[in-house]
């Protein structure tokens, strides 16, 4: 999941002030009052934490508040403050450093590092902690054989604890690096190129070169990739939950079903919400005024540097430590331990989880690449302040945590399911129950608000290419610019749709804590399967359902190695 890219939104601006000339005036009113609306809807979970929170400060929820802020506030803001110091460092060192790794020298197998490193996106960080807790804790099979072949009992020797804020820390490193990987490798091919050699022809060491030169060079690569990984960490639920770590993804949840107190969750929510913008407040000041800009004509690609005997196993060695730690092994301890034993109820309630997965993910991929769709056109045709604010608002949802997208849906569906169901009493005699939070409807919102902003950002570039000859072509044809779209833009978006389509599914599958709030009763879903079971220490039965995830989250990966390697 990515942020929306910058470029893209120039380019489609650029693209859409020449078509927006073209378009009538209704048509552009019409989109422009459409994409608002849009936008008014998915910044309403906000609007709900924001009202709520203030609404409920000094009112039934002071207790609450008052018994969280002398007993465990303080640990949330100290865990989640330790939580993203630990993986911003791990995330740098391995990113920062495979990316330099393969980009600079010139080893054995860096062709296939190259791309595989990119691997580890596929394993969500939670499931990374069930098969890591299953082979490091005291019964697993690591601390059996060395208690076979030493003799040693408990009290002779000392292990590492997995389930600790460091390892939490290092799930959620090996999970996110890619993030970092893939951008620091773009900004060293493209910026570090000449700049490395003229550096080296003036004395400087290669050591000396990256430090001085490509370091800073990347840096807003860099800090974009670790703010990307820091917001996903403190939207994570399932390994802090699952690891037993109070922060504020887990205070959140617990203010609501252990407290009942949806203002004490707003409360919280907020609180994560300052720890988001301060997360983004840093990554941009960590750019400072510095400006990079190519001089030359082309970009000089800088010759790798070859290397032999121990520098290249070293810099292989630098590449298969975090490709084995953040997938190749825990993908082969969640194979050995479906074959083991795997999901006892495997077969109909198997099935019937993968489709509740597949329902919900399709449902919001479809809304998602509709929505996106309508604002990115409004956006191509009408270049009006209230249609650029839409486009911008619309992408907020990717910086809310799930938790927080769940309170901010929760409490005002739930607020209007009562009022329908009361009108409908009233009116006909006939009560209808709760016909958004007890279908999958709200569910599907939150996640739509969670992840438009992969789908728009697909269906941006895929329009910022077509260019507005193209507009002007088909109103010479005499198509409307309905049809021009149904005829002319679509075709050409195909590709950008079906990219966008799967993103958002994806994404869907592996979200937790929004699924784990917001189901309807009797409605589990692979993530919230594999979640219970492990929680209940069932790990060889949670290994079924979370390698179902890993599987379909390899989909896009391997569209995005493929790239790689064609690159």
């Amino acid at each position: 999941m990515t942020l929306p890219s910058a470029a893209a939104a120039e380019a489609s601006g650029s693209a859409g002030a020449a078509a927006a000339r073209r378009v009538d005036s209704p048509l552009r009113r019409v989109l422009a009052v459409a994409a608002l609306a849009v936008a008014l809807v998915l910044a309403a979970p906000l609007g709900s934490v924001l009202f709520t929170a203030l609404a409920g400060a000094g009112a039934g929820s002071e207790a609450t508040w008052g018994h969280l802020a002398r007993t465990v506030l303080g640990d949330y803001v100290l865990n989640t403050v330790a939580l993203c110091a630990g993986v911003a460092s791990g995330v740098f060192a391995l990113g920062v450093g495979s990316a330099w790794l393969v980009t600079r020298y010139e080893f054995a197998g860096r062709r296939v590092f190259e791309w595989a490193l990119v691997m580890p996106l596929a394993m969500p960080a939670y499931v990374m902690a069930y098969v890591y807790t299953d082979l490091l804790q005291f019964t697993g099979p690591l601390q059996t054989a060395l208690r076979q072949v030493f003799g040693w009992g408990r009290a002779d020797y000392w292990f590492p604890e997995i389930r600790s804020l460091a390892g939490a820390a290092a799930m959620l490193a090996l999970a996110l690096y890619p993030y970092v990987y893939m951008l620091a490798r773009t900004a060293f091919i493209e910026r570090a190129g000449g700049m490395v050699e003229v550096g080296r022809s003036l004395g400087l060491s290669p050591a000396a070169a990256f430090w001085r030169l490509s370091l800073p060079l990347a840096r807003p690569a860099i800090a974009g990739g670790v703010a990307l990984a820091l917001m996903e960490t403190l939207a994570d639920f399932g390994t802090v939950a699952y690891f037993a770590l109070p922060t504020f993804t887990t205070g959140i949840y617990r203010a609501w079903f252990s407290f009942g107190d949806r203002a004490a969750a707003a409360q919280l929510a907020l609180v994560l919400l300052g720890f988001v913008v301060a997360v983004l407040a840093l990554e941009r000041a960590s750019r400072g005024g510095a400006r990079f800009h190519e001089t030359g004509s082309r970009r000089a690609a800088a010759p790798r540097v070859p290397l032999q005997g121990g520098r290249a196993w070293l810099a292989m060695l630098g590449c298969v430590l975090p490709l084995v730690g953040g997938f190749a092994l825990p993908g082969a301890l969640l194979l050995r331990l479906t074959l083991a034993g795997g999901d006892t109820q495997f077969g109909a309630r198997f099935f019937g989880l993968a489709g509740h997965s597949l329902l919900l993910s399709g449902m919001a991929a479809l809304c998602a690449v509709v929505l996106a769709l309508l604002l990115a056109y409004a956006a191509r045709v009408d270049r009006g302040p209230a249609t650029r604010l839409a486009h911008r608002v619309a992408t907020f949802g990717y910086a809310l945590p799930g938790t927080v997208i769940a309170v901010g849906v929760l409490i005002p569906v739930t607020r209007l399911d009562h009022a329908l169901a009361a009108a409908a009493q009233a009116a006909f005699g006939w009560n209808p129950g709760l016909l958004f939070t007890g279908s999958i409807a709200a569910l599907v919102y939150a996640c739509v608000v969670r992840y438009l902003a992969a789908a728009l950002q697909s269906v941006d570039a895929g329009l910022a290419r077509i260019t507005p000859v193209m507009d002007d072509a088909a109103r010479s044809l005499g198509h409307s610019p309905a049809q021009a779209l149904a005829r002319v833009h679509l075709p050409l978006l195909r590709g950008s749709l079906l990219t966008a389509a799967l993103l958002v599914f994806i994404d869907v599958m592996k979200e937790l804590p929004a699924t784990l709030v917001m189901r309807p009763f009797n409605f589990d879903t692979l993530a919230t399967q594999a979640y219970t079971l492990a929680s209940d220490e069932r790990l060889a039965e949670a290994s079924t359902a979370a390698l179902a995830i890993v599987a379909v989250g390899l989909l896009p990966v391997i569209v995005l190695c493929r790239r790689i390697a064609r690159r």
